[in-house]
């Protein structure tokens, strides 16, 4: 038996990706809407790095962590994305065996750093408003730094163990991923081993990822909350809390979405497409 695994694990070469199921004469106008999203996701992530990099005036943390969060947005939409488009258009809808391992670990280092960079967000929004007098202490630039890079190594341990459980598995019912991109589901439903590890190691990376980061996104909005609501001018706090708000949009879009395709019932997948473009291209 083990020998017919792995043989049916070598002998996959490719992976065909369904994509979004629609009528064929909207494939067009799926593939344009697609292309304007992602040159509205070049265009503004570009000019918001470009902005960042040459304005000394930005030289603050909080513009740090945004243009470390553009890099990111950039990155995993790029990963997923170009390759969407072309399958849209293709017959074949294939992507390599290497070429799936690839997007699958980028796509969820990517997605990882990102929990973590907003996390950190919300911890500088924290320091800056409840404690302002050590601001310039405890975010430093060097604390900064050590807070991304630690948000890029969570990403890349988590994403190092979620494509070896996955890519361990045998694939010998079907080669038709129901999904646009490579995911860990998706690709787990094809798979004829048993997936027990592989669900237990999925488990317990939302677990390690998900918790510390929305304790640290929920703990550290408390303290704003309570923090701006005892500054008596209205306009200390329209300010105070107008530096918070499109942070809170984007954590709100990205953790709904994501809660949404990863905690419920995988009732309809069309819906779940859905969703992941939301969070891959919206945020």
């Amino acid at each position: 038996m083990g020998d017919k695994g792995g043989n049916n694990h070598s002998a996959v070469t490719d992976f065909i990706l369904v994509g979004i199921r629609v009528r064929p004469e909207l494939q067009s106008l799926l593939f344009l809407l697609f292309l304007i999203i992602y040159g509205m996701v070049l265009l503004g992530n570009l000019s918001m790095i470009g902005i960042i990099v040459t304005d000394p005036r930005l030289n603050a943390p909080m513009y740090f962590f945004l243009g470390n969060l553009s890099v990111i947005d950039l990155s995993y939409s790029t990963v997923i994305v170009p390759k969407a488009m072309v399958n849209i258009l293709s017959h074949k809808k294939t992507i390599s065996f290497a070429g799936c391992v690839a997007q699958l670990f980028l796509y969820a280092l990517f997605m990882v750093t990102e929990a973590f960079v907003l996390a950190a967000m919300a911890y500088d929004r924290f320091v800056a408003i409840c404690n302002p007098l050590l601001y310039s202490v405890r975010m430093s630039r060097s604390v900064c730094i050590q807070l991304v890079a630690g948000s890029y190594l969570c990403g890349w341990v988590s994403s190092i163990l979620q494509i070896s459980v996955t890519f361990s598995m045998s694939f010998c019912a079907s080669r038709v991923i129901d999904h646009f991109y490579c995911d860990s589901n998706p690709i787990e439903k094809i798979s004829c081993s048993n997936i027990f590890m592989n669900k237990m190691v999925s488990f317990s990376l939302a677990v390690l990822i998900i918790l510390p980061t929305i304790v640290v996104i929920v703990v550290s909005y408390m303290y704003i909350v309570s923090t701006v609501v005892k500054i008596r001018s209205s306009e200390g706090r329209k300010k105070a809390f107008s530096t918070c708000s499109s942070h809170l949009g984007v954590v709100s879009l990205l953790y709904g979405t994501v809660s949404f395709v990863y905690l419920t019932p995988p009732n309809n997948p069309e819906l779940r497409k859905v969703a992941s473009v939301c969070y891959i291209l919206f945020t």
